[in-house]
């Protein structure tokens, strides 16, 4: 387990999966063409350097669900500082290139929540796949272009010959 804090407090258990939130700076609406870039940072290291549950990349707002994974050279789980410092940094530097401009794109600080066992994974991604419903800028979640959820499997199914 670790802990740091700057103006919020931050708490990473291993192996558990963390809530996520990021918002840009001044609260401003990010161009669809930016969500675009946003989602793909997200996307960019799942299996990597997390294990991503659900991504949700909202006009000034991002919601995530992660596990952490191991970093194989140094055999240690990887830090949310290090996961986060990547997802804003890639972004914010596209979007600025895009942009031709400089200066930040995200708040500083994340909110990030651990996942407790009391709680249920699938009601916090339900939550997450909700938000643009709830926002009103769709009607079903489905239908939200920034939204990303990893595949459920059936576990009824037969396994897969492939």
């Amino acid at each position: 387990m670790a802990f740091y804090r700057r103006n919020l407090p931050h708490l990473q258990r291993d192996y558990k999966p963390h809530f996520i939130t990021f918002v840009t700076k001044f609260r401003q609406e990010m161009p669809d063409w930016a969500r675009n870039i946003t989602l793909g940072c997200c996307l960019h290291d799942h299996g990597i350097r997390y294990s991503l549950h659900v991504a949700v990349v909202m006009p000034d707002h991002v919601h995530l669900i992660l596990t952490p994974l191991t970093d194989p050279q140094r055999h240690l789980i990887i830090s949310l500082i290090e996961i986060m410092r990547s997802i804003k940094g890639a972004s914010a530097r596209a979007i600025n290139q895009r942009r031709q401009r400089q200066g930040p794109v995200w708040q500083e600080e994340s909110f990030d929540h651990v996942l407790r066992a009391s709680e249920n994974l699938d009601a916090k991604v339900e939550y997450v796949l909700q938000n643009p419903v709830r926002a009103g800028l769709v009607q079903e979640w489905q239908m939200y272009r920034w939204l990303w959820r990893r595949p459920v499997e059936n576990p009824y199914a037969p396994p897969s010959l492939t």
